[in-house]
């Protein structure tokens, strides 16, 4: 059956690979899911599933291959003799919590109840020891106490229910999102190019199997430096403004960018590049950095991301003085020309939805000078497009 769950996710356009299956094959050895659809679900998914963004394929693939298991579980243990089962509870329960199972009759009757209560309940209730609701005693709902009674939803209370009835719902993950730390480390993985660097503290498994082979069989050890993702990056970012609804997912871009790239310097503007930008916003009247010192200081080989909404006055990236908080002699997008000549790999990230570009002037102009096939919008699709067009 695993092998066939695991056919039908490549069959679904998924791409686990062997050694994936070969960690589930483990996990399940290891007994981590046992007699658990859920558990098996979440175990399947972390060991298969390496993208978020295949999350919601995953989900309609694993309820088509597995559709009608649990209703053949429940039609097997069915079979099982009615007086075995009250038994094997009769084992398990305490005189006190026996006594108390009958209190509406025994489980038929409580079942019973709870369809007449679901068919004549109109309303959610808190409270209270007769309608299903939650923090009551009512032999229905949760969060509540009632020894014999049947939780509906939610995460229990006192874990004493005779029957937990929860729907199991999964939830897409759709690529339009706004991004999270997470799911943009994933993105950005997608620009990545390794190299060894640095002392040798790694060992070579491959030269020291062909350098012990060569000294006759005495041991004789080859180290090698790190790998190491070799990209540069240099990160512009826009700063108040029209930006300051988009702070968060700024933070969380800058913040995943950091730990993905060990070649990355950042530095800020203000709805767009003229002769200076700044390293620290604090101290953005007082310590500017000339825009040519960066276009020296960094070689062509640097991937450079602008990140802003590119939401301003058009004369503000087409006149000289358009600035809104200095005099600039040129226009920005003579200075941007230059940033493009200096770095050839250029995009441009902006948190605005694509819907607004085509109504907002600055953007038409921004997505003119640094081209319409290098702006995408701040999103996990987009990212990910991004990091592609990037890498070519």
């Amino acid at each position: 059956m695993l092998f066939g769950f695991f056919g039908a996710l490549r069959a679904a356009g998924l791409k686990p690979g062997l050694s994936e299956l070969l960690m589930l094959l483990e996990a399940l050895q290891q007994r981590v899911a046992i007699y658990s659809l859920d558990d098996f679900y979440y175990l399947a998914r972390s060991a298969l599933i390496k993208d978020e963004t295949q999350f919601d394929r995953y989900d309609r693939a694993f309820a088509a291959y597995f559709k009608g298991v649990e209703t053949a579980a429940a039609a097997i243990f069915g079979e099982v003799p009615e007086d075995w089962l009250r038994g094997q509870m009769r084992g398990l329960l305490s005189d006190q919590e026996k006594a108390k199972i009958e209190a509406l009759g025994g489980f038929d009757k409580l079942m019973e109840t709870l369809r007449q209560r679901l068919a004549e309940q109109k309303k959610r209730h808190q409270g209270g020891n007769k309608w299903i609701g939650t923090g009551g005693s009512s032999p229905f709902g949760n969060s509540g106490f009632n020894p014999q009674g049947v939780r509906i939803g939610g995460a229990g209370g006192q874990q004493r229910a005779v029957k937990v009835w929860e729907r199991r719902e999964f939830a897409n993950l759709a690529d339009s999102v706004e991004l999270g730390t997470r799911n943009i480390k994933i993105a950005l993985r997608r620009l990545r190019r390794f190299a060894r660097e640095g002392a040798a503290e790694e060992l070579d498994v491959d030269g020291t199997i062909r350098a012990t082979a060569a000294n006759a069989g005495y041991l004789d050890l080859k180290m090698l430096p790190e790998r190491h993702n070799a990209v540069k990056v240099l990160l512009f970012l826009d700063a108040g403004g029209s930006m300051d609804p988009h702070v968060r997912v700024c933070e969380e871009l800058f913040s995943a960018a950091r730990g993905e790239f060990k070649h990355l310097e950042h530095y800020y503007f203000h709805n767009f590049v003229y002769e200076s930008i700044w390293r620290d916003n604090r101290r953005r009247h007082s310590e500017r950095i000339a825009l040519y010192d960066v276009l020296h200081r960094y070689t062509p080989d640097y991937k450079l991301i602008f990140v802003g909404d590119a939401t301003m006055s058009p004369y503000e990236i087409l006149q000289p003085g358009g600035s809104v908080e200095h005099w600039n002699e040129e226009a920005g997008a003579v200075w941007f020309r230059r940033v493009l000549d200096a770095f050839p790999h250029v995009i441009w990230l902006n948190p605005e939805s694509p819907e607004r570009w085509t109504y907002t002037a600055s953007i038409g102009i921004a997505r003119g000078l640094v081209g319409a096939d290098r702006m995408f919008p701040l999103t996990l699709a987009g990212l990910s497009e991004g990091m592609r067009r990037l890498s070519h």
